[in-house]
């Protein structure tokens, strides 16, 4: 099993905010079944103000490169990613297009 953590700002704005979470209590079925397919077995993502913290808990055959094919035939998927952009931005030293970004583990606790 594999566990990443990755993460991203949304835009400033309240109510875009607001928006966001809403979209995210009611996220399209195709979009967690694209999830799924990838080898996620868990996603979760955490909000403190505009910032975002997305944990994944995926099983040996998940690959970023495997996920990022996938999404690419999805027309479903990419329709939600030109939608939420509207509520992302880019952090500082993201390459061009770049959502979310990988963090680096540092510390656990465990090991």
């Amino acid at each position: 099993m594999k566990k990443y953590c990755l993460t991203l700002d949304l835009k400033d704005d309240e109510n875009l905010i607001n928006e966001y979470v809403t979209w995210h209590k009611k996220v399209w079925d195709e979009i967690k079944e694209s999830i799924r397919s990838s080898g996620i077995i868990d996603l979760e993502i955490y909000r403190y103000n505009n910032r975002l913290c997305m944990i994944i808990i995926a099983d040996d055959s998940f690959s970023f490169e495997k996920k990022a094919a996938m999404d690419a035939e999805n027309l479903r998927v990419q329709e939600w990613e030109e939608l939420m952009w509207k509520y992302q931005q880019a952090l500082p030293g993201s390459k061009p297009g770049e959502k979310w970004v990988l963090m680096e583990n540092i510390f656990c606790l465990n090991n």
